[in-house]
């Protein structure tokens, strides 16, 4: 009789619901052994709207481009800190979504200074294809949104965030419930919103707390900033101490 296929190289099995377990597990995994094998123990993380390109095309009076050009530049700065830092330790490496826009902007920012950089990459209806400036090794393809997120997070030492959608937001707001509720160990990671002017147009945070929804002191949980210059100002002596002093938790 033919011998059959194993259990782990059968293709139908492990895309059925019964093994959903084991495709979850190899999304922890692989990427931990990745990050492992490649040295990756530091990350600042990009998030922002897949939808800024490099030129001005939109069809409404908000120039999304500028905000790619400011992330593609902040990137590239605290990809040159990096650098710095590396002398007297470790480094860290920009992390971004993987697919196009702001993503896009950070990863190409580090490409430009010559440094690794993160794609963690998400299969979504409308296919999001990784960008062009991910370092081949460290770009990723996640099917679970909650096993991207979880890497976001785990290596990350300050979270940019820049004008977005659906996503952005998703993203900012998990991000502050996680510190708010003190599910996230690095309580004093730094989250800083780009352009006071957009987010507070977009959400009346001082609304939330004056019906009670949220407390005064969690809005001092991320910070704005209007320029790459000032973003760094404030990032670097941050992530020295966070990378420098970095210990590992048992």
């Amino acid at each position: 009789m033919k011998r059959v296929e194993k259990a782990y190289k059968n293709l139908d099995f492990l895309k059925s619901r019964e093994a959903r377990t084991l495709r979850i597990l190899a999304e922890y995994l692989e990427p931990e052994k990745r990050f492992k094998d490649t040295g990756i123990k530091h990350t600042v993380v990009f998030f922002g709207s897949s939808r800024a390109r490099p030129d001005q095309n939109s069809k409404n009076d908000f120039s999304f481009h500028k905000y790619y050009w400011a992330a593609e530049e902040l990137a590239f700065k605290l990809a040159n800190y990096s650098k710095e830092l590396k002398k007297k330790g470790e480094g860290f490496a920009i992390c971004s979504g993987g697919g196009p826009g702001i993503m896009e902007a950070a990863n190409r920012g580090a490409s430009r200074a010559k440094e690794r950089n993160i794609g963690l990459n998400i299969s979504i209806p409308f296919e999001q294809n990784p960008n062009n400036y991910i370092t081949p090794e460290l770009s990723f393809e996640f099917h679970y949104f909650f096993m991207r997120k979880l890497w976001f997070m785990y290596h990350a030492k300050a979270i940019i965030i820049f004008p977005g959608g659906f996503g952005t937001l998703d993203e900012l707001f998990e991000t502050l419930t996680l510190m708010q509720t003190k599910k996230l160990e690095k309580l004093k990671i730094p989250v800083l919103l780009y352009d006071r002017i957009y987010w507070e147009d977009l959400i009346n945070f001082d609304k939330l707390i004056e019906y009670g929804l949220i407390s005064p002191g969690d809005v001092k949980l991320f910070r704005f900033f209007s320029s790459p210059d000032e973003g760094m100002d404030y990032l670097k002596p941050r992530l020295k101490d966070a990378i420098l002093n970095f210990k590992i938790k048992k």
